[in-house]
């Protein structure tokens, strides 16, 4: 075996820069500083006048959190591949004799953030870099949501009715390590699949059904760059078009048309759009045991092709990212979706400033 000589770290950096290290290019697009006074204000640490430890900086956890994002990463196999991988160290600024947060660690600094509503403030200041480069809300928005699995509860039917009725069951509540488990805010929904042709070549009579457990995550994109402007998390059995009256739609983006499909048409919603100064550019449904015209058939097509640019984003968070609910509570969940958004806006970022540079 070679023996280790004093140049071999920056060699193999120098090699992983060459096979093109995706967090290396976040570090040179990404100014991850601009991140340090919302950190701060959600953190609140003290002034270390009373001793102690110091606290690991904001910004070196918080970019942790987007390595954990990235690679769908658990507290525990975190700490060990920052201790693993050189990629990672240098991301973090870290040496080989630096300190490594272990996964408690991380899961205290992820915990207070959550606990401090800090997510929505972090998007919003990365939206606002976005903005700063150039890349305005432009050529009108595209609505959609998706659902967003979580760990799922055998619970009885008794239990059930109550969680729907927002209460906590009779005998949970003298279980706190019971209650600490159980996720009351996720709900079963069913999931819609188009049936496929049986090995007769014939086609079922009707769609399958599958049931689901977890969360459904709202976005709202600017159709001209397909960043992530607005989002919203509920669970998994909320109405998707409900949520388009509950801040969902971008007001400051240049043009006026809202692309959703048929779950967003309803008579509510296109008088909200109409008094908000929208352009429906919304699905019409097919009139009940009628056949669909043929002159929405053709508009339906057409919006298709720009309303289904939305479904690149939920490819990327669940293909690439693995976007899946770890944790228990829609607090939790709303702050795993979140960093999963902002996480997404950074590759998108990338991915057009490297365009840009190529051009």
């Amino acid at each position: 075996m070679k023996q280790a000589g004093f140049f071999d770290v920056e060699e193999r950096l120098a090699r992983l820069s060459g096979l093109g290290d995706q967090l290396e290019a976040f570090s040179r697009t990404v100014d991850f500083e601009v991140f340090r006074p919302d950190l701060g204000q959600a953190l609140a640490y003290s002034d270390g006048s009373k001793g102690g430890r110091p606290p690991f900086d904001p910004v070196l956890m918080f970019k942790i959190l987007v390595i954990q994002t990235l690679n769908n990463l658990s507290d525990e196999r975190t700490e060990y591949l920052i201790n693993d991988r050189l990629s990672f160290m240098r991301f973090l600024g870290l040496g080989l004799s630096d300190r490594v947060p272990d996964a408690k660690t991380v899961w205290l600094f992820r915990e207070r953030l959550t606990q401090a509503g800090a997510i929505e403030g972090l998007f919003n200041r990365f939206d606002t870099i976005l903005r700063s480069a150039g890349y305005l809300p432009m050529s009108g928005q595209i609505l959609d949501a998706t659902l967003v699995a979580a760990p799922k509860q055998r619970n009885s039917n008794a239990e059930k009715a109550d969680l729907r009725e927002g209460r906590i069951p009779q005998n949970w509540q003298d279980k706190p390590a019971k209650l600490s488990h159980k996720d009351r805010h996720a709900r079963w929904t069913l999931k819609f699949t188009k049936a496929k042709r049986q090995d007769d070549g014939t086609m079922p009579s009707s769609d399958l059904a599958i049931p689901f457990f977890g969360y459904k995550s709202h976005i709202s994109i600017d159709r001209k760059y397909r960043f992530i402007r607005k989002w919203k998390t509920t669970h998994a059995a909320a109405n998707d078009g409900a949520r388009l009256r509950e801040g969902l739609l971008d007001k400051t983006n240049t043009a006026s048309s809202v692309w959703a499909d048929t779950a967003y048409r309803s008579k509510a919603n296109e008088d909200f759009m109409e008094k908000q100064g929208f352009v429906s550019k919304v699905h019409r449904k097919k009139p009940q045991l009628k056949p669909m015209p043929r002159h929405i058939q053709k508009s339906n097509a057409g919006k298709s092709v720009i309303r289904s640019r939305v479904e690149h984003v939920f490819a990327d968070q669940k293909s690439q990212m693995g976007l899946f609910i770890r944790t228990v509570g829609i607090t939790r969940a709303t702050m795993r979706i979140g960093l999963a958004n902002i996480v997404y806006n950074m590759r998108r970022f990338l991915f057009l400033e490297r365009i840009s540079t190529a051009a």
